[in-house]
């Protein structure tokens, strides 16, 4: 095996199928897209040359805007809390659940396994007001808040946050298991070194665990982050963009050009925006998270 493992050619043998589905699937679809930014229409009809005009549109382009205000906005909130949740849960599991931690572990990972249709139609039962009240507004209405009782998903005020929500639910799970298994890791002798030195609880988790987890806490950062950039089925499921455009992510509005409107050389050109805006902001998370502090 070791002589395998030296040889060039067996690596670049076994590398070649790997190669080529990356190729197909992947570069190859991201250089048609960059050539059809430099044309307008449709294609086989009447797709035109324009050059770069697709590009300058979109520094005027209103819309472009809101919906990458609310794509920025929308992924810091359930990138903040998909995060703390999962990290909160995975202390649970280790430190606090002492019985059924199998159980309790597939329950709170199940919400990642449903079909993203599913929880969309779930959500809207349970944000629902007419014919009658769905789960939500019956709490709120069994306890008194009736004035608390609205459509979360029919109002621009709430819907954002209603979205949210749902988001954060069905996905927090994955989070928590990934965050549960570097916790599994971190030396027993250490804790128990820091907690005969007088360390309490939360210094522990400070100056030992929470150091100690730092690259799987900054691997799933990058992977919440580009996830949530480029949130497209859930936001569809649940609100279609709406109300009012109040959930319009930069996805479905470059879906919508695309497909809908047929711009295909303008939807092509957000779609390069939100692979270069995913790109960026991965690199500056990924360089913050490993950054080593200076003395």
């Amino acid at each position: 095996m070791g002589n395998l493992l030296k040889d060039k050619k067996a690596i670049s043998v076994f590398m070649l199928p790997g190669s080529l589905l990356y190729l197909i699937v992947v570069l190859v679809p991201v250089g048609w897209s960059l050539v059809y930014t430099l044309f307008e229409g449709v294609p086989g009809l009447r797709f035109e040359f324009v050059g770069l005009a697709g590009y300058r549109k979109i520094f005027s382009d209103p819309q472009f805007w809101r919906s990458f205000q609310l794509t920025l906005k929308y992924t810091v909130i359930v990138t903040g809390f998909q995060i703390l949740i999962g990290l909160l849960l995975a202390f649970f599991f280790v430190y606090g659940l002492k019985r059924f931690q199998t159980t309790v572990r597939t329950i709170v990972f199940l919400p990642v396994v449903l079909p993203i249709v599913a929880v969309g139609q779930l959500f809207s039962k349970i944000y629902a007001i007419a014919p009658s009240y769905g789960l939500l507004n019956s709490f709120l209405s069994g306890i008194g808040l009736d004035n608390l009782v609205k459509a979360w998903i029919g109002l621009p005020q709430t819907a954002l946050p209603a979205l949210c929500v749902q988001d954060i639910w069905m996905t927090a799970g994955f989070y928590a298991v990934i965050f549960y298994a570097g916790l599994l890791d971190v030396p027993a002798n250490l804790l128990e070194a820091a907690k005969i030195d007088g360390a309490s609880g939360w210094k522990r988790a400070r100056y030992i665990t929470l150091p100690l987890l730092r690259p799987i806490l900054g691997t799933a950062i990058i992977y919440s982050l580009s996830s949530t950039l480029k949130v497209f089925s859930s936001v569809l499921a649940l609100t279609n963009g709406g109300p009012a455009r109040s959930t319009y992510m930069l996805s479905l509005y470059m879906y919508d050009t695309a497909f809908q409107f047929n711009q295909y050389g303008y939807g092509s050109v957000i779609g390069v925006f939100i692979m270069l805006e995913c790109l960026c902001i991965v690199m500056i998370t990924n360089f913050a998270v490993n950054r080593k502090k200076i003395d």
